[in-house]
């Protein structure tokens, strides 16, 4: 469900450097299988933070986490991969959190090799958008 509220320029600027800040210590962690589920789990909340950002900008508010990544999906933007990958990120992270699912080292090494092509774009463009609003 989605509802319309006053845009907020300062909470969205605020989830963005936090977002920037998680996504900093989440790729400084070993990769292993004990820290996989953490480093997905992590780096999928930086970019649905990064999605909730733009929402807020624009007074939108989302019940659930869909929103904020199609938000970023919807980008025009080049990366390196697809952006359709964030969803498939959602579905780990959800597979993790609610159905005991553990994430491989090989699946916590490719999310982190997409969040290391794309974060940086992503924030730079979702800062812009901010801005500008």
């Amino acid at each position: 469900m989605i509802r319309h509220k006053k845009p907020d320029k300062n909470k969205a600027l605020s989830l963005v450097k936090s977002s920037k800040s998680d996504y900093d210590f989440t790729i400084s962690l070993p990769i292993n299988e004990k820290s996989a589920n953490t480093i997905v789990r992590n780096i999928y909340e930086c970019f649905r933070m990064l999605g909730e950002a733009l929402l807020i900008s624009k007074g939108i508010q989302s019940d659930d986490h869909v929103v904020p990544i199609k938000e970023l999906t919807n980008l025009k933007i080049k990366t390196t991969r697809p952006l359709m990958f964030l969803d498939y990120l959602r579905k780990i992270r959800r597979n993790i959190n609610y159905y005991g699912y553990l994430a491989s080292k090989k699946e916590a090494e490719d999310v982190l090799d997409f969040a290391k092509s794309n974060f940086i774009i992503i924030e730079k463009i979702v800062l812009e958008i901010i801005k500008l609003s």
